[in-house]
């Protein structure tokens, strides 16, 4: 079993924030298709990365994971892309990890 974590960013490049109905969309997919999901809102995680060495960017983030028995990378490949294009974003980060339920 694997356990896919989606970070999605709040705001825009610009800061402004992105619709709910957007972040709701992607949930409502993601719970469709695999079955449930739990998303981490309530407090949002920030996210920050060296874009020279003198300057720093800052995102605040969601995090959204679901559980899936198959890691089906070619579907997770093409879903980052629609992503990556819905939140106008160079990369929306998409990780899995293999877990075992105890």
């Amino acid at each position: 079993m694997y356990l896919v974590h989606i970070l999605l960013p709040l705001n825009d490049n610009h800061g402004h924030p992105h619709g709910r109905d957007l972040l709701r969309a992607v949930a409502d997919e993601l719970a469709e298709r695999f079955g449930g999901l739990t998303a981490h809102t309530r407090a949002p995680a920030e996210g920050l990365w060296k874009e020279s060495p003198s300057d720093t960017s800052r995102d605040e983030i969601v995090i959204y994971e679901v559980m899936a028995d198959v890691l089906d990378g070619a579907w997770w490949r093409e879903y980052r892309r629609s992503l990556e294009e819905r939140f106008c974003q160079k990369q929306v980060v998409v990780r899995a990890q293999e877990i075992r339920l105890l």
